[in-house]
């Protein structure tokens, strides 16, 4: 599942382009269907990792998060 949650998130936000960002939810929804909501903490995890590789920035209120913090509230995703 993470793989395609990894596959997933990079095709979204590949197609958004890096002027735009994606929601975790976002990648959630389209795998999960009606059960999204259970994929939503592997999809922050996901995040996580594509940005310690340095595809991905992942953001919150349009600044860049350092991946290896704690991190509270919601969260964008950014390709780089």
């Amino acid at each position: 599942m993470n793989q395609r949650l990894r596959t997933t998130i990079l095709e979204l936000a590949r197609e958004r382009g890096p002027d735009k960002t994606i929601c975790p939810s976002d990648a959630a929804r389209a795998i999960g269907g009606d059960d999204w909501r259970d994929l939503m903490d592997d999809a922050r995890d996901v995040a996580r990792s594509l940005a310690r590789e340095g595809l991905v920035d992942v953001t919150q209120k349009g600044d860049a998060l350092d991946p290896d913090a704690a991190w509270r509230g919601p969260i964008r995703i950014r390709i780089r």
